[in-house]
């Protein structure tokens, strides 16, 4: 799915990415809940304020795992798994009301503001497919 040139390109965005984990973590779930509000209900026990201390661990906690993935792009479902699991069994988020798709369309938003002229066409599309990636593995325990 991913081509050499698109691992590159994520690899090199990623380079910039790590110094603001946090930031942009933070940005990209506040983000789904102003364009989704819908998303709110899947955090009921979140203080969902601006900058909450919650979204802020949440949102460094999602960057992270996305690094992970960058860092194991040739094997996703193994670096994966536990999060799949996590969400599947633990948590028991039901496959269609699993915002993925929602936060990967905002965390891109965030990585267009922040990279500015960076962010170009061949980054987009190869973060669009990374992304999509990432969603299906972490929605495979549901198959």
């Amino acid at each position: 799915m991913l081509t050499t040139d698109d691992r590159k390109l994520i690899q090199q965005v990623w380079e910039k990415v790590l110094r603001h984990q946090e930031e942009f973590g933070t940005e990209a779930l506040e983000r789904m809940f102003i364009t989704y509000p819908q998303t709110k209900t899947y955090f009921p026990h979140f203080d969902l304020h601006h900058g909450s201390d919650q979204i802020r661990g949440h949102g460094k906690k999602v960057v992270t795992a996305l690094g992970n993935a960058v860092k194991n792009l040739d094997n996703l479902s193994q670096a994966l798994s536990e999060l799949s699991s996590l969400h599947a069994y633990n948590l028991r988020v039901d496959p269609p009301h699993f915002a993925l798709q929602l936060l990967s369309q905002c965390f891109q938003v965030v990585l267009a503001v922040h990279l500015g002229s960076d962010y170009t066409p061949e980054v987009h599309a190869a973060f669009d497919k990374f992304l999509s990636a990432v969603a299906a593995v972490l929605s495979e325990k549901y198959r």
